[in-house]
């Protein structure tokens, strides 16, 4: 149906609530019919990738030289098909343009880089317009805390694109809507 980027943390291991949590998104989304792109290693990109491939999808796993340099660690056994790349952000940049919705699952500092360079390009029209979807929340708190303090400088317009869900159950909902209604975007 869609190509849906999904970003999170690697450190959930299997038995974690955040890794349970990815595991059961990424059924859903395998469930619609979905091909998912993630990061393509470890813990919610895993979870995210076996679950969709369990649920029927099918997965890209978009990796990096440079993370590989800092984290020695090859693409999950979930991913069907690899893409690799030499830097970070030539990584963000695939996972964007190939995308036709972006998810951001709880994570770290790369899961809000990664979720703010999509953000940034879509706001700034790099990239066509597409959903970008939030979940948990620890990403409405953060953005929350950074409209408060810094809001002045961020543009109504780009406040409006980020989209919070409680859970990825909500968010899969979300998403089935807009592509049914043909409203990616």
């Amino acid at each position: 149906m869609a190509v849906i980027a999904v970003f999170g943390s690697a450190l959930p291991k299997e038995g974690d609530a955040d890794y349970e949590a990815a595991y059961r998104f990424g059924i859903l989304l395998g469930q619609a019919g979905h091909t998912v792109l993630t990061g393509g290693y470890a813990g919610t990109m895993e979870a995210v990738s076996r679950g969709v491939l369990e649920g029927g999808g099918r997965t890209i796993g978009v990796t990096c030289e440079q993370i590989e340099a800092f984290r020695p660690l090859g693409p999950n056994a979930w991913v069907q098909k690899e893409v690799r790349t030499k830097t970070l952000l030539e990584r963000i940049d695939k996972l964007a343009q190939n995308a036709d919705a972006a998810v951001a699952l709880p994570g770290g500092l790369g899961t809000l880089a990664e979720i703010a360079i999509v953000w940034n390009l879509v706001a700034i029209r790099a990239i066509r317009p597409i959903p970008l979807l939030l979940v948990g929340s620890g990403w409405q708190a953060t953005f929350g805390t950074m409209f408060e303090a810094q809001g002045r400088y961020v543009h109504e317009g780009a406040k409006k694109l980020l989209r919070f869900f409680p859970n990825g159950q909500a968010a899969v909902a979300e998403l089935s809507r807009l592509f049914r209604e043909g409203n990616g975007s």
